[in-house]
């Protein structure tokens, strides 16, 4: 959704005129962000679909979204598709299974379509995993996406992703997808999303007498790689420099994506684990976007701790960058994010493979205890090239490709 909203304001720009298809917001038990509408430009035409409720799904184990309005989706776009001219479609989307609809609307329209790769649809990662780790419904969840995947990538026009890695895979299960147009776009930031969360009163409940590092995103089992190295830093600086560090707290702030007050912790019982648990708050309630930014904002440093997959890209690393706080990064060394941060000289980097990870990170950590940090002095003209603008200019080039490549004889 974040990749679309960004796009919206500049498609324009590019030559591009764009229409959206969404799940109306009342199917949707996600938290609601209304301000989130004052970034998308007044002229853009919204299509909303019903749902099916999830209160009645629930009652057989449905709750996916995209199977819940897939076929709304359907009988809705057959009617606009129609009785109205599209070049191209263009799925943006982590709810998947919605994009199987583009093989159709192809074979029935002949409209090419393009779908934007934001992290693994079908994926072996979690059946390595003891069962404990692994998603709620994860044998129907991998079976069903086995199943649609190939359905949907087949007869893909054009395939754009956040990692070069997640492409490379694709090709390999699907060959003909080499032949497409395909590009690795990063996730962009989007400077307007800064001025809007200053509309927000509400202030962060963070205690001011100590120095509060905070990480806003989900959880999981993924993270625990860097979390571990983190809590290992932290506990070296308690030994060697015990009253800096014990005016540090870590705040993990909107950790599941369970329906409120259902989420279940996956970073404190680590920390308690490593024998730092007083030290560490988490919630795992999902927070409003902009209200995020206000905690970044309110921070005296914040934290990103990556996933193990090395393709993993977090798309949050933008807020944390444009925020100027002292930013403290822990991810695989492949990650595009990686990348990003120490090229635009945006905060400290431990990656796993760095043998003296521990150490960089405690005394980082040592540092950040001052409380005395100034702003971080980004590199603003390397960052821009990661900007909304820009990133929407490289998806226009692909969809360019696309309809060139469907006008060849």
């Amino acid at each position: 959704m974040q990749r679309i909203r960004m796009s919206l304001p500049y498609f324009d720009t590019f030559d591009w005129e764009a229409e959206v298809i969404m799940v109306d917001e009342r199917f949707s038990d996600l938290t609601k962000e209304p301000l989130l509408l004052k970034s998308i430009p007044e002229s853009i035409k919204i299509h909303r679909v019903n749902a099916l409720s999830k209160k009645w799904t629930s009652k057989f184990g449905l709750g996916s979204l995209s199977l819940r309005s897939l076929m709304f989706y359907r009988k809705y776009a057959d009617k606009l598709l129609k009785t109205e001219k599209f070049d191209l479609i263009y799925f943006s989307t982590t709810e998947y299974p919605v994009t199987v609809l583009g093989r159709y609307w192809k074979k029935k329209f002949g409209i090419p379509y393009v779908v934007d790769i934001q992290d693994p649809w079908h994926s072996e990662y979690y059946k390595t995993l003891p069962r404990h780790q692994r998603p709620k419904k994860y044998w129907f969840s991998y079976r069903l996406n086995k199943f649609l995947e190939p359905i949907a990538m087949n007869a893909v026009d054009g395939l754009i992703s956040v990692s070069q890695g997640y492409i490379e895979d694709l090709i390999d299960r699907y060959p003909s997808i080499s032949s497409k147009p395909v590009a690795t776009i990063p996730f962009s930031f989007f400077e307007k999303d800064f001025e809007i969360a200053k509309n927000i009163q509400e202030s962060p409940p963070l205690d001011q007498r100590y120095v509060n590092l905070v990480y806003t995103g989900r959880g999981g089992f993924d993270l625990h790689k860097a979390l571990d190295l983190l809590f290992e830093g932290f506990k070296l600086g308690l030994k060697s420099h015990p009253e800096q560090f014990k005016t540090l707290r870590f705040h993990f702030i909107g950790t599941s994506y369970a329906p409120k007050g259902t989420g279940i912790k996956t970073i404190l019982p680590l920390a308690e684990k490593h024998g730092v648990g007083t030290y560490v708050r988490e919630e795992t309630d999902r927070m409003g976007f902009y209200n995020s930014l206000n905690y970044i904002s309110g921070a005296d440093g914040v934290i990103i701790p990556g996933s193990d997959d090395p393709n993993y890209t977090a798309s949050k690393i933008y807020p944390y960058i444009l925020s100027k706080k002292p930013l403290l990064a822990i991810f695989d060394h492949q990650s595009s994010a990686a990348k990003i941060i120490k090229e635009c000289r945006a905060g400290s980097i431990a990656t796993f493979q760095d043998p003296q990870a521990v150490k960089i990170i405690s005394d980082y950590l040592h540092i950040l205890s001052s409380k005395s940090n100034s702003e971080v002095e980004t590199d603003m003209e390397k960052l821009e090239k990661y900007s909304a603008e820009q990133m929407t200019k490289h998806q226009c080039e692909l969809f360019d490709k696309v309809i060139a490549q469907k006008s060849k004889p």
